[in-house]
């Protein structure tokens, strides 16, 4: 099975959800997913994670964004950040869960080689 990168591409909280739930759905099925979160997006985890429709989701019984994050990174999908988008958040590394690594769009690109690509 081929790898899949998923870009989320806006710090829009809704299109985070759905990368996360595509990222664990094909972790599920044995493939390895890599999530990298470009520039604004990043602003998205600063922490605490706190996310506008938490209520919403656990209400229904679903997890709070916070919580399908740290289901992600368990589940053993890898998650970057983009160095230019912790710059413009004003967050570092630290600032950060440590399982969440930084990067950049070449080093992303060089290691898709064979893989899948899809911008959320």
């Amino acid at each position: 099975m081929r790898a899949l990168t998923i870009i989320v591409a806006t710090a829009e909280e809704t299109r985070l959800r759905s990368a996360l739930g595509l990222a664990l759905s094909y972790q599920a099925i044995g493939g390895e997913v890599t999530l990298f979160l470009d520039t604004a997006a990043v602003a998205i985890l600063r922490p605490p994670i706190i996310g506008a429709d938490d209520a919403h989701w656990l209400a229904n019984g679903l997890p709070i964004l916070a919580a399908l994050i740290d289901e992600a990174l368990d589940a053993g999908v890898k998650a970057i950040v983009c160095q230019a988008g912790l710059a413009s958040a004003q967050l570092t590394m630290g600032d950060l869960d440590p399982r969440i690594e930084a990067g950049g769009m070449v080093g992303l690109l060089v290691a898709l080689n064979e893989g899948r690509l899809v911008v959320i």
